[in-house]
């Protein structure tokens, strides 16, 4: 059950933050498909952490594992598009990623707000 709510969580967070980051990283030396790969790469490497590491943390309350594991995602993100995009610097990563992130994290409080329990 828990996998199953993970992966709905984590396609709906791909399908808001890929185009973000692909928008948004325009102009570099990789094409969309490209940029998009690297951008499914990165919410692989974060998301299961977000899900299955962060809320199990001894000592954290849920708000703070929250906020934790956000500010791993954005911060891991943010460092593999500079790492993984050429001609996209550091601060470029980390507006592209907080932005992606941002827009996600809306994404799932709206779908939270308005269907309950959905996930």
């Amino acid at each position: 059950m828990l996998v199953e709510k993970w992966l709905r969580a984590f396609a709906i967070t791909a399908a808001v933050e890929i185009p973000i980051v692909v928008a948004l990283t325009r102009g570099t030396a990789f094409g969309p498909w490209r940029r998009a790969a690297v951008a499914l790469f990165a919410q692989l490497a974060t998301h299961p952490a977000v899900w299955f590491v962060f809320p199990y943390i001894v000592g954290l309350t849920g708000r703070e594992s929250r906020w934790l594991s956000e500010l791993w995602a954005f911060s891991a993100e943010a460092c593999l598009y500079a790492v993984a995009l050429p001609g996209v610097r550091p601060l470029r990563a980390t507006g592209v990623s907080a932005l992606a992130n941002g827009a996600s994290y809306a994404t799932g409080l709206v779908l939270h707000a308005y269907a309950g329990t959905w996930l």
